[in-house]
C-alpha cells in the first residue's frame, strides 16, 4: 500500500509518536521513501503498527497552497546532513564545525566575493527587518511596491517611519519609474524581484538602469534587491544583482533558503554586497541567529546544484499544467517566474479561498489592492496540483473572467 510523506507524519501525529519520543531522524529521512519507511517506522516504534489502521480513518490532511513552501523540502544530501548532526544541537554554533563562518566562506567564494561581502540572516526576513532598522528614520523613507512581500513596509510602520508605496505596472511588475519618481532622499528602497505577489520579473539590464539612475539622483539611499524566487526563474533575460551589489556602494542583494531549497522551517537567509554596505546588517542582526542545523543544511544545499536543477524543473512542470489549466478556464495568471501564480479569479480572494478551503485546499491570502479579482496560488508537487486543479474547475466553473492578454 503507497503511504505518501504527508499521510505518514499525520500517522505519526495520530498515533501520539511525535509527542511521545524523539524520531532520531528516522521519519525526516524517510522523504521519498514513505512507503518502506512507515512500515519499517510503525514496526521500531514498540509495535505501534496496531494504531495505523485507526489512523488511516481519520480526514485526509488538506493540500497547503497558500505560503510559497516548497512542497518536497530539502533534498536527501540535506536531510542526511541534518541527521547527521543532531548529537551536536547542544552546542553553540560558534564551537561546531563547520560553522556560520564557514557557510559565509562558501556563500562569498560562490559569488567571487568575500567573507566580508556577506551577512548571515535567520531567513531573509530578518535581513529585511534590519535593513528597515538600519536604513529608515522618521526623517528617510523606504520606497516599495504595491503588492509586494509586506515585511519591510509593516517594520517601517511599526517603527513610525513614512512609507511610499508605487502601485505595480499594467503588466504587475514592479513600477521601476513610480519608485525612481520617488527615490530622492529616500532611506531605503526595495526591489523585490522576482515579485510576490504578483510573481513577473524584470530582466537585469532593466534592474541596472535603475539602480544607475538612482545612484545618480540619490546615492546615499541604499537599495535592496530582494531575490528569493532567484532560483525558479526560466526567463533569458533575468540576471542576478549580485555583481551590481559587490561593485555599487549602498546596493545589496537578499537571498533565502526557505523556498527553492526548501527550508522554510530552517530560517537560513544572506545578505550580499560591499562590505560597508552589508556591515550595519551583521551589526543589528540578532547573535547566534544561524543554528547548527540551519549551518550544515545550507552548506551542504550549496553543493548540490544538480538537486537545485531538478526542483526547477519540477516546479516548472507543476505550474505550467496549473496555468494551463487556469487559462482553460478564462482564469488568467501574471506570467510567472516563481513557485506561485498570481490569478484573476474573477471574484475576491476571499470567496475563492473559502471555496477552495471546503473542498481541502489551501490558497494564499488578500493582496490589495488586487484583493477583488486576483489570488495567489503556490506550486505542490504534480500530484497536488492535480487536485487543485479539479477543485478550482468546480469552484471556478461559473466564471467569465474574459480573455485578456496575460501581463
Amino acid at each position: 500500500m503507497s503511504v505518501t510523506r504527508r499521510e505518514l507524519f499525520s500517522r505519526l501525529r495520530s498515533g501520539g509518536l511525535l509527542d511521545e519520543a524523539p524520531l532520531n531522524g528516522l521519519a525526516l529521512a524517510a522523504r521519498g521513501h514513505e512507503e518502506d519507511s512507515a512500515l519499517s517506522f510503525w514496526g521500531q516504534a514498540g509495535g505501534r503498527g496496531r494504531g495505523a489502521g485507526a489512523a488511516s480513518q481519520a480526514a485526509a490532511p488538506s493540500i497547503k497552497l497558500s505560503s510559497n513552501e516548497n512542497p518536497m523540502g530539502p533534498g536527501r544530501a540535506v536531510l542526511n546532513a541534518i541527521t547527521g548532526r543532531f548529537g551536536e544541537t547542544m552546542r553553540y554554533p560558534f564551537n561546531v564545525s563547520p560553522g556560520d563562518a564557514q557557510l559565509i566562506e562558501t556563500i562569498a567564494a560562490q559569488h567571487k566575493a568575500k567573507p566580508e561581502n556577506v551577512a548571515l540572516g535567520a531567513g531573509s526576513q530578518e535581513i529585511l527587518k534590519v535593513a528597515v532598522w538600519g536604513y529608515t528614520s522618521p526623517a528617510r523613507h523606504l520606497v516599495t511596491a504595491t503588492p509586494t512581500f509586506e515585511n519591510a513596509t509593516g517594520t517601517a510602520r511599526r517603527m513610525g517611519h513614512p512609507v511610499v508605496e508605487v502601485k505595480v505596472d499594467g503588466q504587475f511588475r514592479l513600477d521601476l519609474e513610480g519608485m525612481l519618481a520617488n527615490a530622492r532622499g529616500a532611506g531605503l528602497i526595495f526591489v523585490n524581484n522576482p515579485n510576490n505577489p504578483t510573481a513577473t520579473v524584470h530582466s537585469g539590464a532593466a534592474i541596472r538602469d535603475f539602480v544607475e539612475r538612482v545612484r545618480r539622483i540619490s546615492p546615499d539611499s541604499v537599495i535592496l534587491i530582494d531575490e528569493a524566487y532567484h532560483e525558479y526563474v526560466t526567463d533569458p533575460a533575468y540576471e542576478t544583482a549580485i555583481p551590481i551589489a559587490l561593485n555599487t556602494p549602498n546596493v545589496f542583494v537578499a537571498r533565502t533558503f526557505s523556498k527553492a531549497y526548501g527550508m522554510a522551517g530552517m530560517r537560513i537567509g544572506y545578505a550580499i554586497g560591499m562590505k560597508d554596505t552589508v556591515r550595519p546588517l551583521a551589526r543589528l542582526a540578532l547573535p547566534f541567529n544561524i543554528s547548527v542545523l540551519g549551518t550544515i543544511a545550507a552548506l551542504t544545499a550549496l553543493n548540490d546544484p544538480k538537486h537545485m536543477a531538478a526542483e526547477r524543473d519540477r516546479n516548472t512542470q507543476a505550474r505550467d499544467f496549473t496555468q494551463k489549466a487556469l487559462d482553460a478556464l478564462g482564469c488568467r495568471s501574471t506570467v510567472s517566474h516563481t513557485n506561485f501564480l498570481f490569478t484573476n479569479v474573477g471574484r475576491s480572494a476571499a470567496a475563492f479561498r473559502t471555496a477552495c478551503a471546503a473542498q481541502g485546499i489551501q490558497v494564499g491570502r488578500d493582496f490589495p489592492p488586487f484583493e477583488g479579482s486576483h489570488a495567489r496560488i503556490s506550486i505542490g508537487t504534480m500530484e497536488e496540483m492535480q487536485k487543485a486543479v479539479a477543485v478550482f474547475r468546480d469552484v471556478l466553473a461559473p466564471a467569465n473572467v474574459g480573455g485578456g492578454e496575460r501581463a
